[in-house]
């Protein structure tokens, strides 16, 4: 009987052709085709490479059609490489349809590990949390959005989105109105020229945006704070009125202003304007 062939899942450069690995490279070389999410952009990144390979296309209006498509030359002995436009597949891109069903018919699934925007921002971010909690792209609906949002609200981890550029600054508005002024870290084309990393809490952000339409070009990774442990019960609307009257009074009349204008409890206005005060 013939072997069955094997599903190589391959995380490709997210934008620095130099930062494909070895293995990636002996892989693309060696499979039989190369199950691609845009075809012609894989095209590219093979003749880089001096790589020619019969290329399938899976993306996400095809991807179900296609695992049925890939399933009879696995089964026959071909193996594939699965590969997406940038980083690795099934990461918030085409391709987990595809691996479930390969898994499910018993044939077996190698991952070739590489290139990921969300480990790279991390990585790069300063972030000491000691957890984190990668969602993915958020809803395009306003709506739907903020409702993610407040259902991640109390969330104690690091919280990493994915963003395109065109909703980045209703995104990082609803993220200040929902989940108050956190800081948040953008990290904006990844590995490519005008890679930029930015941390500025949630109240400034949009304005950053803004002040240059440039930073609001490319793919984005969002990293939002993780929830603040002690004062998980004030209102965004008190803790921002905390830190603008603390901009301007000294500390403990900040609080009781701070108290008599919210209604917040002043025991966790105190904790909040102490922690404030230490991080100046």
């Amino acid at each position: 009987m013939q072997a069955q062939g094997i599903l190589y899942v391959v995380a490709t450069p997210i934008g620095n052709l130099g930062d494909i690995t070895l293995r990636a490279l002996d892989t693309l070389k060696n499979v039989d085709a190369i199950a691609a999410e845009d075809t012609r952009h894989t095209s590219g990144l093979l003749a880089h490479f001096g790589i020619s390979k019969k290329l399938i296309a899976v993306h996400q209006h095809n991807e179900q059609q296609s695992a049925s498509k890939l399933l009879p030359l696995l089964q026959g002995g071909q193996s594939i490489a699965l590969v997406t436009d940038a980083g690795t597949p099934a990461i918030s891109d085409p391709g987990t349809l595809v691996v479930k069903a390969v898994r499910d018919a018993g044939i077996k699934v190698v991952p070739i590990p590489g290139p990921s925007a969300v480990v790279a921002a991390l990585s790069a971010s300063g972030i000491a949390d000691g957890g984190f909690y990668f969602y993915g792209f958020l809803p395009a609906s306003a709506g739907q959005r903020r409702k993610v949002l407040d259902g991640l609200k109390a969330f104690p981890a690091t919280l990493i989105f994915y963003e395109a550029p065109h909703r980045i600054i209703d995104c990082v508005e609803d993220i200040y109105g929902t989940l108050g002024d956190r800081n948040i870290t953008f990290c904006r084309e990844l590995t490519k020229t005008f890679e930029t990393i930015h941390t500025c809490p949630a109240s400034r952000a949009s304005a950053w945006l803004q002040a240059d339409t440039n930073q609001q070009r490319g793919e984005f990774v969002l990293l939002v704070e993780a929830a603040p442990e002690d004062n998980e019960s004030l209102p965004a609307q008190a803790q921002d009125v905390l830190r603008l009257l603390m901009a301007e009074l000294p500390l403990k009349q900040a609080v009781k202003l701070a108290t008599e204008i919210t209604g917040a409890k002043k025991n966790d206005l105190y904790e909040l304007a102490l922690t404030l005060k230490n991080e100046q």
